[in-house]
């Protein structure tokens, strides 16, 4: 049976308006479904203006021309970096939740030397499974799913954190971070470049945050529930990342790992740290998804447009006491052969820290501010040389020397990196 599937993220269709039943259709014929982004998601009107279904939609319609070219290659570069960065976390979880089962039984004699491939490869797997769920609206409860493992393992970091520094009966560490003579002046500010990045890729959803926003019901209105929502996380968000990295620095001082659930500072309770990693693993499984559909969405939309026969071809797969399942044949291959590239990718660089600091810092200031930033100054018709304006600008460049002393950092860290590496060598 031949089916469009690819319906994710495109136009209201024309002359509609008269079918529409308001009880179950939005106004644009569709089922009903950061701060200043949110405002962004309608043209004009945030509460009734035509919609953008994603971030590249939004540029395109309020800023236009050369802005559209480049928001499509920072958002989608940032997306598969991401899903790049996330292959090789959860590898280093499972890597660590095998090593500390083997450290428990060997009670300590073995070394237990564990490579990270056969993981990369099983996380690969998995992901060319869930990569078969039509689009993001489908997701949902992955997500939330992946909100709880992640306060699931930082609970239990925290929890470690706090008993290390109790056992201590002092607080390691100094308020200038670690000491020259560890390491050298130059590696030092590196360091600090890369924890720049690492801060900024933590707080990178704004490339994701249209198209969550999509798909929201209403009433009330997609920008009052999505700033709601945003305001929440972010406080929650912070509160946990500042409690996790300081009893961790508290607990270890400079010799503090990147993760502290995944270096070698806790051994004990093992069956706890285990619990920490794998709720890691499943939030990785869950995140992945959600930064890879939006990227799922535009190549299939845009091959639906130049060869639709090659994106109509679908299969109905009966699933016995289920609705059949739609196999899209075009999908199957474009999305596995994705998952494969990515999990190569990651078994080539396995640097997490650098990467997600790299991620982080080249996406941060044009997706998270300068994007919304000038959109928002449109949308709002903010006049020119206003305070408002002043200060939004005065925002912008700021966050712009952020995000490239970020990246010097990050890149230096990955070439410091580099001097020792071997492909498909990660291991613990």
């Amino acid at each position: 049976m031949v089916e469009n599937t690819f319906e994710t993220n495109l136009s209201p269709r024309e002359g509609y308006d008269s079918l529409i039943d308001s009880k179950y259709y939005d106004d644009d014929g569709r089922p009903k479904r950061t701060v200043i982004l949110a405002d962004c998601y309608r043209t004009g009107d945030p509460i009734n203006g035509p919609r953008n279904y994603t971030f590249m939609d939004s540029v395109s319609s309020i800023l236009g021309g050369w802005n559209v070219t480049w928001c499509g290659i920072a958002q989608y570069s940032n997306l598969i970096g991401t899903a790049i960065g996330y292959t090789i976390g959860a590898s280093i979880s499972m890597m660590a939740i095998k090593r500390s089962n083997c450290l428990h039984d060997s009670k300590g004699a073995d070394a237990c030397h564990v490579s990270a491939n056969p993981f990369m490869i099983g996380f690969g797997i998995a992901q060319i499974f869930f990569s078969q769920i039509p689009d993001v609206n489908e997701i949902w409860w992955l997500s939330i799913v992946a909100a709880i493992m992640s306060y699931t393992y930082s609970a239990i970091a925290l929890g470690l954190g706090i008993a290390k520094v109790a056992e201590n009966r002092t607080f390691k560490g100094t308020l200038t971070g670690v000491s020259i003579g560890d390491v050298t002046k130059e590696q030092k500010i590196w360091g600090i470049f890369q924890g720049l990045g690492n801060i900024a890729f933590a707080y990178s959803f704004s490339m994701i945050l249209i198209e969550i926003q999509d798909t929201i019901k209403n009433p009330p209105s997609e920008v009052k529930t999505i700033k709601k929502a945003t305001n929440i996380s972010i406080l929650a968000t912070t509160f946990f990342y500042l409690l996790c990295g300081c009893s961790g620095y508290a607990a270890f001082g400079d010799k503090v790992a990147g993760n502290v659930l995944t270096g070698d500072g806790f051994f004990n309770p093992y069956w706890l740290i285990d619990i920490g990693n794998a709720a890691l693993v499943i939030h990785l499984v869950g995140g992945y998804q959600l930064f890879v559909q939006p990227f799922f969405a535009f190549v299939e939309k845009e091959v639906s447009k130049k060869w639709p026969k090659v994106g109509d071809i679908s299969f109905k797969i009966p699933i016995p006491g289920l609705s059949p399942y739609n196999l899209n044949l075009f999908r199957l291959v474009w999305r596995t052969l994705f998952v494969i590239t990515s999990t190569v990718i990651s078994m080539l660089i396995p640097f997490f820290n650098d990467v997600l600091g790299l991620i982080g810092a080249l996406g941060f200031w044009p997706l998270t501010v300068y994007f919304p930033v000038e959109m928002y100054i449109l949308q709002m018709k903010i006049p020119k040389w206003s305070r408002k304006w002043f200060f939004l600008q005065t925002l912008s460049v700021i966050c712009f020397i952020v995000s490239a002393v970020a990246t010097v950092g990050s890149v230096a860290g990955i070439i410091i990196d580099l001097k020792s590496f071997k492909p498909f060598s990660l291991s613990s």
